[in-house]
């Protein structure tokens, strides 16, 4: 097949094509950037915007089948770039891909649609977006991902995916910047400790991927619908942290804080940045990320193993060896 890929340049994405092309089928990277690391495996870029649909347009020729995964991603910024990029971009492409008669759809979508300000305990499907968000980049995903499924038809196939804290080689994110903290001596524990998270790692979230759209090629089973992914089971999140800093040369984190006070100072840096309107950086903490480190959020996936045989081929301890030595300019 003729598959285009919105953000191969990207963690996940880069996965989820070096997979599709070792499958055998013709991949194309839609961004508005190219890296080398795509030449090695061959993969084209169509450069372009998700906010015009003459890009998009230009890039969907032949294509058969669209993985959707770039999006803006942060814990803070302006609700008109997360709005534009991740429900008007997603819009976009779901308008264009109908137009031309693409069958085949893929979100990339995110558990955080699913959490407010509760823990989440084994959830399910089942869960509604919350009343209110407290991450505007889980706002317009959930958009997002809303807008992928109500468009699901008889001619137009689309399932979202949502997996939880990816991990693994060319993370650029979350880890090394877990690393770098700790360096600086600015890591906390937040809480007691004995939240326990899903987290996966990026092959067996790029794997998925390639399940879903398999499953929409055939039985359809997964059409119209969202999947949480994960490993096997939930990690303890700290105890996760610590292992990763120890494999990079770091001591583990002790000093704790607890999530009342972790979550209002993460209320009066927004109050702050807000009035004084900056929104370029990434503040050392925020409301959702205090609930993120202190609580639990872990699901069930027995919908994705009914649904379109998701399975863990990379399991917890061998993927802890693959992210040793990691470092935010790695």
């Amino acid at each position: 097949m003729k598959v285009l890929i919105t953000g191969a340049t990207g963690f996940l994405g880069y996965h989820i094509a070096k997979n599709l092309k070792d499958e055998g089928h013709q991949v194309i990277n839609f961004s508005r950037s190219h890296t080398s690391e795509l030449d090695d495996i061959d993969i084209q870029t169509i450069k372009g915007d998700l906010q015009n649909t003459d890009d998009i347009n230009r890039a969907l020729s032949g294509v058969e089948a669209i993985f959707h995964v770039a999006s803006k991603v942060g814990m803070w910024g302006r609700w008109k770039d997360f709005y534009n990029i991740n429900y008007i971009g997603t819009k976009n492409l779901v308008d264009a891909a109908k137009k031309s008669h693409i069958k085949y759809f893929v979100y990339t979508s995110t558990p955080s649609v699913v959490f407010g300000k509760d823990s989440i305990e084994n959830g399910d499907e089942n869960l509604n977006y919350p009343k209110e968000f407290l991450s505007l980049y889980a706002k317009s995903k959930a958009l997002g991902e809303a807008y992928v499924l109500d468009n699901n038809s008889e001619s137009f196939h689309s399932c979202a995916l949502r997996p939880h804290l990816i991990f693994g080689k060319r993370d650029k994110n979350i880890i090394p910047r877990l690393i770098e903290a700790r360096e600086k001596n600015k890591l906390k524990l937040i809480g007691d400790g004995n939240n326990l998270v899903d987290v996966i790692h990026v092959e067996n979230a790029a794997w998925a991927h390639l399940d879903a759209l398999e499953e929409l090629q055939k039985e359809k089973k997964n059409a119209g619908k969202a999947y949480f992914i994960a490993q096997e089971k939930p990690v303890n999140l700290w105890s996760f942290i610590n292992t990763i800093l120890e494999n990079n040369g770091q001591k583990k984190v002790t000093k704790k804080i607890s999530v009342t006070k972790a979550y209002y100072i993460g209320l009066v840096i927004e109050l702050f940045l807000k009035l004084l309107r900056i929104y370029n950086i990434h503040p050392p903490m925020t409301r959702f990320v205090a609930l993120q480190l202190g609580t639990s959020h872990y699901f069930s996936h027995k919908r994705a193993k009914d649904d379109f045989n998701y399975r863990v081929r990379l399991d917890i301890e061998r993927s802890l060896d693959d992210i040793k030595n990691l470092r935010s300019n790695d």
